[in-house]
């Protein structure tokens, strides 16, 4: 099948880049290993193989091909770069908004390089404000989170005061496990925390570390730590 590069080819592919190189610049931005030039190959590609596959599939005279084939080969493949994003630091996971945005970027491509302009430029705008605006929206918003704390101490340490001052700094306990070494005379006391917050969670660490040592309690360690 015959094909000229038409002003409207050229144009499905710029706006592929431009949307696609505006949500990694936002990534860029934030230190992200998938940035600006990631995204902007990523939503390109996708607009290059929308654009192909109409032509592929009636490239054959005896028999055209179904046209999505391609389409639908974007939308899983690119699982797996997005999959290559995700990283795992101890009990904390990052890259998930990038993996997403990776995704968004390909469907930017895939509507820009059918030619819906307006399609993609609303979900470059929707993509754009929620990775701006939302973060600011999250930090109002109180959620539970969860922390660890373990407290080395002589076998006399009274654990029911522990446990109330730390309630009293409004956070719940919602577990207590006690390694009691009568040899080394030591008591480690691993409490599990629920802390209903807005803001960063660990600032809360101060307050409750400093209400326990108010009890007047004889305390060799002291540890906070994610669960």
């Amino acid at each position: 099948m015959p094909y000229t590069v038409t002003t409207e080819l050229i144009i499905r592919l710029f706006v592929a880049a431009v949307l696609g190189g505006l949500l990694g610049l936002e990534r860029e931005m934030h230190g992200r290993p998938a940035g600006l030039r990631t995204h902007l190959l990523v939503s390109l590609g996708a607009a290059a193989f929308m654009v192909v596959s109409p032509l592929v599939a009636g490239a054959g005279k005896m028999l055209v091909g179904d046209p999505g084939r391609i389409a639908a080969q974007i939308v899983t493949g690119i699982g797996f770069l997005g999959a290559g994003a995700i990283l795992k630091e101890g009990v904390n996971i990052r890259g998930l908004t990038t993996a997403a945005c990776l995704w968004i970027a390909a469907a930017i491509g895939m509507t820009a390089g059918a030619g819906y302009y307006a399609v993609a430029l609303l979900t470059s705008g929707i993509t754009l404000c929620a990775l701006t605006l939302l973060p600011y929206l999250e930090r109002l918003l109180k959620k539970h989170s969860y922390r660890v704390l373990e407290i080395s101490s002589d076998l006399s340490m009274d654990v029911e005061a522990v446990i109330s001052a730390i309630r009293a700094q409004r956070a719940i306990v919602l577990r207590c496990d006690m390694d009691r070494d009568y040899g080394g005379g030591v008591l480690k006391t691993t409490l599990l925390l629920r802390l209903f917050h807005n803001g960063v969670t660990d600032k809360r660490a101060h307050g409750i570390v400093d209400a326990i040592e108010r009890l007047n309690i004889k305390v060799d360690r002291i540890v906070w730590r994610g669960p």
